[in-house]
């Protein structure tokens, strides 16, 4: 016979246990990685495994493989297979940096859209895209053809999903755009996402059993809410009336990689506000992408979190490429920045809103990037030597080699948007703390609602819950849980059934 306020000390333990873990790992969300620097080392160990092969290989004229090796681990993972097509979950196995572990739909069933159409968001019809991203189980998500999408209304996915444009040529449009919200474990790969617009004031399905009421979303291209483990690989995005890829509100193992950005002001986003301190442990990698014609600013705009910039290439920017607030960790390796004309917009970074002496500790890195045309980093952070020691012997390809890394980026088999007959959206551009229409400064604000957030408008943030807090709600939660279980049970046996 066991009493039951035996346990009490057990729970206990394990309350402490957690807190002081947390506390001493800096670690706000449940799914941030413990040691960033393992995985910035991690992505340089593997561009530096690709481009060596592709070096061996490409002595030997007579080996195929010659052909298809880039240097870019995540395309040499799968494009190297003349049987890809066969093999399409394979491409689940090929991501790097914080969301490495995005599975998407691997293991699920093939979905072919099959019809274009988006009519219902209530009830989509089978066949549609749609349809095919609010299913509960794993899909993989495929095309029959060629399709452009125009979207009625936010397209809200589902966890475990996987869209997959490659063989054919995808577009997404209209209105909202895509939206991750409260999910997991999402792959976009291979489509071009373009001139979204603000929608909703409606209701949408977000899964077979569940309708909400959505007010009105900004036009973001992709927006990442509360969600994690999500690879956005070789999209296009352009045009849209707010943020081309926004992650905010406790987002967290992400990355994109490979992608196209072209005529936007506000391009990326990451942070929900200064003060929402769960997105210290946003960690975000952006790899092998291009920042082409037509850019503004946001290339990202951080707050808090840690954010690894690896081997992309900067060709514009008209006010600054990377800028932030709150005090982010910002590591840029091996990047091309081309400076504009503009004498007053050489340098790379910005500090939003805040004087030198708070950034001056700031955790700010340039190591082994390329400046052209005057562009110019300014670093930051006493300690940056110390933090960065350990991947001092693994050092980050040359950006020399940017152009060969970056080379396919966006949509693979389509022509790159080098268009200017739309006009970028995005706010205002006298300022990156500018909140024109729809802009940061509207998402940022928060956004209130329902279950799966379903309404939109709230001017006013959710509660910043702190590590501290959340800890002592959990082991409490912990604590009561398993007390009244055991108060139930009088044989030690059955103690240990439960505990196991």
């Amino acid at each position: 016979m066991l009493p039951k306020y035996s346990i009490l000390p057990f729970c206990f333990f394990f309350f402490f246990f957690f807190f002081f873990a947390a506390a001493a790992f800096n670690l706000t969300l449940p799914h941030q990685h413990p040691n960033p620097e393992a995985v910035v080392q991690d992505v340089q160990r593997r561009v530096n495994a690709s481009i060596s092969r592709r070096q061996l290989f490409s002595t030997s004229l007579k080996d195929q493989q010659s052909q298809c090796l880039t240097g870019n681990p995540i395309d040499d993972c799968w494009k190297c297979d003349p049987n890809w097509g066969n093999n399409r979950q394979r491409l689940a196995d090929c991501a790097i940096g914080f969301g490495q572990n995005a599975v998407g739909g691997k293991g699920g069933q093939i979905y072919v859209v099959t019809d274009s159409s988006d009519q219902d968001t209530v009830n989509p019809k089978p066949g549609t895209l749609r349809h095919a991203v609010i299913q509960e189980e794993p899909l993989w998500i495929v095309f029959a053809a060629n399709m452009q999408i125009k979207l009625k209304h936010e397209l809200i996915m589902n966890s475990y999903k996987t869209i997959d444009g490659r063989g054919v040529i995808v577009e997404i449009t209209g209105g909202g755009c895509i939206t991750l919200q409260y999910v997991s474990n999402v792959i976009i790969h291979n489509v071009r996402i373009y001139n979204c617009v603000p929608s909703g004031n409606t209701n949408i399905r977000s899964s077979p059993t569940h309708v909400g009421y959505r007010g009105k979303s900004d036009g973001d291209g992709i927006s990442i809410f509360s969600s994690r483990n999500i690879w956005i690989d070789h999209c296009d995005l352009s045009h849209c009336t707010d943020g081309l890829v926004d992650a905010i509100m406790g987002s967290t193992a992400i990355t994109i990689s490979n992608s196209y950005f072209t005529h936007h002001n506000e391009v990326m986003l990451l942070g929900h506000d200064d003060k929402y301190v769960p997105d210290n442990g946003m960690q975000v990698t952006i790899a092998f992408n291009h920042f082409g014609e037509g850019l503004v600013q946001r290339m990202p705009r951080c707050r808090r979190g840690y954010i690894h910039v690896v081997n992309n290439d900067f060709t514009e920017w008209k006010m600054y490429a990377i800028g932030g607030s709150a005090n982010p960790t910002i590591n840029s390796q091996g990047n091309r920045y081309i400076a504009p004309m503009d004498p007053d917009a050489k340098e790379v970074t910005k500090r939003v809103d805040t004087n030198e002496g708070e950034w001056s500790d700031w955790n700010w890195r340039t190591d082994g990037d390329l400046m052209v045309n005057g562009a110019f980093f300014v670093p930051s952070g006493a300690g940056l030597s110390v933090q960065y020691a350990k991947a001092s012997s693994v050092e980050p390809k040359a950006a020399s080699l940017i152009e060969q890394l970056t080379g396919t980026a966006g949509v693979l088999g389509r022509p790159r948007d080098n268009s200017v007959s739309i006009s970028f959206g995005g706010g205002t551009t006298t300022g990156d703390s500018a909140t024109g229409y729809g802009g940061a400064g509207s998402r940022g604000g928060g956004d209130g609602g329902d279950f799966y957030g379903m309404i939109f408008g709230s001017s006013a943030p959710p509660p910043a819950t702190s590590r501290a807090t959340t800890a002592m709600f959990l082991s409490f939660l912990i604590i009561f849980v398993m007390y009244f279980s055991i108060s139930s049970t009088n044989n030690y046996y059955d103690l240990l059934s439960l505990l196991l």
